[in-house]
């Protein structure tokens, strides 16, 4: 592995998880501003506001609360704006953060959709990408990171896989 691509990977942190759930209901769950709250592992995320992204470049509105994860004493509640930089329907949404901090810090989450064999019990399943990339973040930032674990990621996957259940279920 060369220099480089082991600075990206030290820069960068995927997991994934097979959901029992077709990729575009995935993908609606993900593109929903509210289903970014229901699926979050950390606690931190309270709310959203704004529409559904239809276009890269779009955007909404996610309070925070910080106590959840009690790290910064002094960063309770605040609001950061969800600025979208991928959207393939069905395949893959990312997005960057617009916080307080200007210009941004340059970090972006996202994640990639693949349809796999269904499951035994006949149901359609995708194979969810959840990735985490700090890699051209800006560098008086880069030593903060990751500022989620990988844990989380994994706990968010797990949370994404029950509601995504839950939310076909009822519609």
């Amino acid at each position: 592995m060369s220099e480089s691509d082991q600075q990206a990977s030290a820069e960068r942190i995927e997991v994934q998880r097979v959901v029992a759930a077709p990729p575009a209901a995935v993908y609606d769950l993900l593109t929903d501003p509210q289903g970014h709250v229901d699926i979050d592992a950390s606690g931190m995320l309270m709310d959203a506001t704004g529409e559904r992204p239809c276009a890269v470049g779009d955007s909404f509105v996610v309070h925070m609360d910080r106590d959840a994860l009690g790290d910064i004493p002094d960063l309770h509640e605040y609001d950061v704006t969800v600025v979208i930089e991928s959207l393939v329907p069905d395949r893959e949404v990312s997005w960057s953060i617009v916080g307080r901090v200007r210009p941004p810090i340059g970090h972006v989450y996202g994640y990639r959709l693949e349809p796999v064999e269904p499951g035994a019990d006949g149901r359609e399943r995708t194979l969810v990408t959840s990735f985490y990339d700090w890699s051209a973040a800006r560098p008086e930032w880069k030593a903060i990171f990751p500022l989620i674990p990988e844990q989380s990621l994994k706990a968010t996957l797990g949370i994404l896989a029950r509601t995504v259940v839950r939310r076909g279920r009822a519609g």
